[in-house]
Order: C-alpha cells, then structure tokens, then sequence
C-alpha cells in the first residue's frame, strides 16, 4: 500500500484534528451523562462509538499512541460488567484528558505525556469487569472465554498446521428478544467461512447471554468475518482479532494479548445500529456528510474582504451618482443609475449577510466545554454547583468566539472555584446548599451579550476601593472620587490582587486584566454587577463581526472620525455656556442626570464664546455614559475596517480606518481606550485633544497614503 502524498496527509491530518476536538468534547459530555445515569446502556453505546471512531481515525492518520490507547479503552469498554462499572465515568474523563494533551502535543511536535497513568487506570477498571474471564494489562487487552480442554487441543491443533484462527467476540443487541436462537443465528453464519473450533458459551448452556464468543480457523480476512456477524436486531457490536504464536499457551493461559489485524480503512464502523438495518443507516450517514463542507477559515475572510471593496465600491458609485444629479438634474438617466444603484445594493447587502452567516457559530460551540469545567473545580473545592446554560444558539463570529474562550474560563472557573461559598457556609447564611451558576448569551442590536451570573459572595466596593488603596493603584484624592461603577473597574487593573482577600473579594481580582484587555481589543465590553451575600454578574458585550460596522461620522478640527453607531445612545445639540467646568473637567446637565464631556478638539476662543452651539454624542461605554463634544456631524455611513500598522497610528485609541466613496481616510475611534485615557488625565482634559493624541498631522496623511494604495 503506496503511503499518500506529504500534501494530501498533512491536509488530512488538519481534519483529523478539527474532528478530535469535536469527539474528545462528545466524550466529556458523555462521561459526565453517564456519571449522572450510571449503567445507562445507551450513554455506554454512545461512549464506545465516540472512542472507536477516534480510535481508526488516529490510526488512520498515523497517529499511534493514541489510536492503541483509544482500542486499550474501547475493549475494556465492550466488557459486559465493567462497562457498567460505577467508576468508568472517571476512566472516561481521564482518558478525555489524555486525548486531548496527546493531540496537543501532536499538533504542536512536542513531548507527548506520559499514558502509565491512564494505562493503569484501564486495567484496574478491566479488573472489575466479567468474573469467569481473565485478562492481562497492555496493548489490546480482550477477554478471552474459558475453552474447555477439547476446544484448546483444536486451538492448538489449527495454529500447528499453520492455520489462521480469530478470535471472534460479538455483542448482542440488548433489545434481542431470543438471545439464545441469536447465538445460534451468528454461529450459522460464521460456519461456511471455515472450521468453528470452539464457542462461549456452549450450546448446551440454556441461560441467556449477552454475547457470543467464537474461535473460527478461516482463510477469509478479519473484515469478512465481521460483516457475516452484522445481523440487524441481533448484532449490537462485533470484534474479529487474530492470535499470534501458540494456541495451546493461550488457551492455556487464557490472558495472550491478541494482535487485532489491520484493517483496511478506519471507516468501517463495527458498532451496528440496534433499531434499523446497518444498509439504510449507512446510507442516512453518507448523506448528512455529503451535505457538510469544511472550509479553512482563511478562505471566508478572503471573501469577506472582497464584499468589503464592493461596499467602498458602492460608496464610490453612491458618489459619483451624486454629483451626477447635482450637475445634471433634469437628466433622464439619473432616474435609471438611481434604480441600479437600489438593485445593486439590496443584492450586496443580501450578499453580505450570507457571507458573515458562514463565518457565524453557535456559542454552544464554547459553552460545551464549561459543565466539565465547573464539575472539576467544583470537586476540587468541595462544592455542589449547579450550572445552568441559556443561548446556546446565539450566533457569533467565529474568530471572536475563540478569543473570548480564555476570559470567559477565567471567569467561569472563578466564579466557582471563589464565588460561590461553600455548601455549609452557605446553609449557615440561610441559603440553598447548592450553589448556581449561570450562563446566558443573547442578541441585543448589534451585539451579542454574554453573561456569567452566580448566586455566591458578591462584591464589596468599600473593600475594593480599600484593597486598590493599600496596593497604591490609587490616591486618596482619587479613591473619594470614585464612583461605585469605576470602584469596580478596578479589579480589572494590572496588579490588582486579592491574595490576602480572596473570600472578601471572591478570588476575582487575579488576572481580570487579562478579561478587560481581550475584550478591548475585541471593541468590546465588560460589565460587573454585584451585590454583597446575592452574587455577582459579569456582562460581556462583544461586536458580531469586526468586518463592518455601522458607524456615526463626525469631524474635529476638520478630520474625519467616527465611532460604532452602537454605542451612541443619542445626539444633543447645545451652546457653551450650558458646559460647565467641575473640579477640573467639563459636565452638561442633560435631563436629570449629570454627563461628564470629552472635548476632542480645542475650546472655542473669542468674545461670543458662550453662545456658540456644540454637538455632544451620549455615548456608553458599560453602564457608564460620556459625552463627546465634537464640531460638526456628518451622517451615518456602513464602514469597511481596515487595520493599520503601527507607522500610520501609534496610539491606541484608533482602531482601524476605512476609506470613503470619495476617497477621503476616516478614523475609527476606540471608544473604550478614549473613556481610560479621559479617566486617568481629567486633571488636565487639553491632553484629551484629538491633533495632540493622534499626531493627525501625519496619521491621516499616512493613513490616506496605505489606502489608496488598494485603492489606486
């Protein structure tokens, strides 16, 4: 057999990982239901198929060491008693583990660990599975049926004669209503493919069984023997294997460890459906994959770039249209271009949601792997936690969700491991013993929510803002200023700790700057909201896509700037003289609430200063809300985002640009780094001016000049 090209294997193997994943996951969930359900012969079935198909699939690419330890793991699995064993639940998650740093080290050419462990494991499960069989730990541990002393002389008589006898084990379907005419029917239909030299249990044993055991000498090939044991509504599992070396001392010491012969692809499944022929089953499987198309991401970015110059190309079109009517106003024409224009846009649009949809998961995809999280932490502190999942079907982009897996583990295994008391703190604070845990994502406009909720500790302001003293993060002049809401934000601060506190803070300080900086450079959010002795919720608002944004445009100081459309929450328009100065930094009173202001470009200068008008844009950045003080809006406008490199902008509060229909270069305004720096200098707001911040001398200069080389 002629090995494939470099190519074609590593292409396989990159599905192959894409597939692990997925059934390491499947083997998690299943191990946990049947932790919940023990004997539950459906999960069991379910987890050997899981382990089978990763096991050919491993093989099939190469990869040993996990496809032998997949095989080690589904024998001991296919034993009648052991797979009913209380502690293969455990065995299950361990060997998940193990999988999965097998993969990684595979995928990453390093040090693959170390599989003593798990092989033990294995072995002792073996040891607490059928009584009247014995077994020996190592590679492709089978049972092996005790002969009688007849059918081991036969054994031995055929491997003598240079013979080649299988080892031939096959599981009963569990819904077989006749176990004993279906031991009868296997073995008819293995007698024309050679001599049947022995048979567990005999045909003399009356009781019913659950398998069926033979020793077949036969010239056919292992594959052909299973498929004669596949018989609908009889047959739930078969396994062929070959011995190798002297029948007789593996009679004798009914422990050899049989070599299961090669087989030709690692597709051919030997678990058999229990409630419909193997035929239809195939055929209902062939079709649902037939219907699946991988894709390597990259390709759908690629696409989405090119949607992307479309829709500059639009704004182009939009333009020139434009001026058309301007100078030709009366012409014929105009009316036509009008009707393309409108026919060409719905279809982009069309085009456009299609594209972003294919690049749109489900967040189940990430919630998945959390109940596994939260029963290990659980376990690990003592706790009983129930975790409850609500929108899993929310889509979002792909390459967002997988950022966002880190921080929201962080915050997951936080919240159980600190969060939550423990189960006789709890009753003693008149609680319910277990504890909750939440999580919920939803859509809500252009975004998507995320929330992490649990019904533990909660957070004390007073204590954090006397923790943040003490660590010298803040002043005391800073410390009186705080509001509840910015007291809160500062978890999320660089060396912030609650080592000496983590009962009084619930653990949540560490490493929460590593949350708030992903979510920053994902355009995002996070929200804390907390009640002490209630429980604590954070609120991560995310982007769907950070592709294309509708965006509010806006000038200062005679540059373009715009922000997401999102996050303004209203436009106001008042004069100078309604902008008040409080201990240094200016405020508007708008309605009935005080709005802090950023004024982007310079104060006005002359004499009629005060009745001067001003357009402020009510932003929100979390629960708290800033005005920008801007000079002139420009309308609303969908935006194409293009990052720049660190020559055209060197500072963090431009996100990205996006050029417009008539050439000009607008920068998109990272509204959260804008709201951090006007929190940290409102001791001095003139450092908070645009041209100072942006050198926008040179940045929309540079930024114009990498563009429109795209664009030439």
């Amino acid at each position: 057999m002629t090995s494939p090209p470099e190519d074609r294997m590593t292409e396989l193997r990159e599905l192959f990982f894409e597939s692990a994943d997925e059934l390491v996951q499947s083997l998690n969930e299943q191990a946990m239901q049947l932790e919940k359900s023990p004997g539950d012969v459906a999960v069991v079935r379910a987890l050997r198929r899981t382990v089978h198909t990763l096991k050919g699939d491993a093989a099939a690419c190469g990869f040993r060491e996990l496809s032998e330890l997949a095989h080690e793991f589904e024998d001991v699995l296919m034993l009648e008693n052991t797979a009913a064993a209380a502690s293969v639940p455990e065995v299950a998650l361990r060997a998940a583990d193990v999988f999965a740093a097998l993969l990684t080290g595979y995928r990453r050419k390093k040090k693959l660990p170390d599989l003593a462990p798990l092989r033990a494991e294995i072995a002792r499960l073996a040891g607490t599975g059928e009584s009247g069989s014995s077994k020996k730990p190592g590679r492709s541990s089978v049972t092996i049926a005790q002969w009688s002393e007849y059918e081991q002389m036969a054994i031995a008589q055929a491997v003598g004669q240079g013979r080649h006898v299988y080892h031939v084990r096959v599981q009963l379907d569990p819904q077989c209503a006749m176990p004993i005419a279906a031991r009868q029917m296997i073995k008819v239909a293995l007698a024309p493919l050679g001599n049947i030299l022995a048979i567990y249990p005999p045909d003399d044993d009356r009781a019913a069984g659950s398998r069926v055991e033979i020793a077949l000498a036969s010239d056919k090939s292992a594959e052909q023997i299973r498929s004669k044991c596949r018989i609908p509504t009889v047959a739930q599992s078969a396994r062929v294997t070959l011995w190798r070396g002297s029948a007789a001392a593996a009679a004798v010491a009914a422990a050899p460890a049989p070599a299961e012969t090669p087989a030709p692809a690692p597709s051919s499944d030997d678990t058999l459906s229990s409630s419909a022929p193997a035929e239809p089953s195939q055929a209902t499987g062939s079709a649902v994959a037939d219907n699946i198309l991988r894709v390597d991401a990259e390709k759908i970015d690629n696409v989405l770039n090119l949607v992307g110059e479309l829709i500059l190309a639009k704004s182009m079109f939009q333009q020139a249209l434009h001026e058309f009517g301007q100078r030709f106003p009366k012409d014929g024409m105009r009316g036509k271009f009008g009707d393309v224009m409108a026919f060409q846009a719905r279809v982009l649009n069309d085009l456009q949601r299609s594209v972003m949809k294919i690049r749109m998961v489900p967040v189940e995809q990430l919630f998945r792997r959390f109940p596994r999280v939260v029963r290990d932490v659980a376990r690990q502190n003592g706790k009983d936690i129930e975790l409850i999942i609500r929108g899993g079907s929310t889509d979002l982009d792909k390459g967002i969700l997988d950022a966002i897996a880190e921080p929201l583990t962080h915050l997951v295994r936080n919240a159980v491991g600190h969060g939550i008391e423990p189960t006789a703190e709890r009753v003693r604070l008149g609680k319910k013993p277990q504890g909750t845990l939440r999580l919920n994502a939803y859509h809500q406009g252009n975004q998507v929510v995320i929330e992490v909720s649990d019904d533990g500790h909660g957070i004390d302001v007073q204590k954090v803002r006397q923790r943040a003293l003490a660590q010298r993060l803040i002043g005391q002049e800073e410390a009186a200023n705080l509001s509840d809401a910015e007291t809160m934000d500062l978890i999320f601060r660089p060396g912030f700790s609650t080592a000496e506190e983590i009962t009084e803070l619930s653990g949540r300080g560490v490493g929460l700057d590593v949350v708030q900086s992903v979510l920053e450079r994902l355009k995002g959010t996070v929200q804390i909201e907390s009640e002490v002795g209630r429980g604590t919720t954070f609120r991560l608002r995310l982007p769907l896509t950070l592709a294309i944004i509708k965006a509010l445009l806006f000038s200062v100081e005679q540059r373009l700037y715009a922000i997401p459309l999102n996050a303004v929450a209203e436009i106001a328009r008042t004069v100078e003289k309604e902008v008040h100065q409080v201990e240094h930094y200016e405020v508007l009173q708008l309605r009935n609430e005080v709005l802090p202001l950023l004024r982007l470009g310079p104060p006005p200068m002359g004499p009629d200063v005060s009745g001067s008008k001003v357009f402020v844009l009510v932003t929100s950045s979390g629960d708290r809300k800033f005005g920008l003080i801007v000079d002139a809006l420009i309308g609303e406008e969908e935006l194409v985002i293009k990052a720049l490199d660190d020559q055209s902008i060197s500072t963090d509060l431009v996100s990205g640009a996006s050029i417009l229909g008539d050439g000009r270069v607008v920068l998109i305004l990272n509204l959260n780094a804008l709201v951090a720096r006007f929190t940290q200098t409102r001791t001095n707001p003139s450092e908070l001016r645009l041209a100072g911040l942006l050198r926008c001398g040179t940045s929309h200069a540079h930024a114009t000049h990498a563009m429109a080389g795209g664009h030439a």
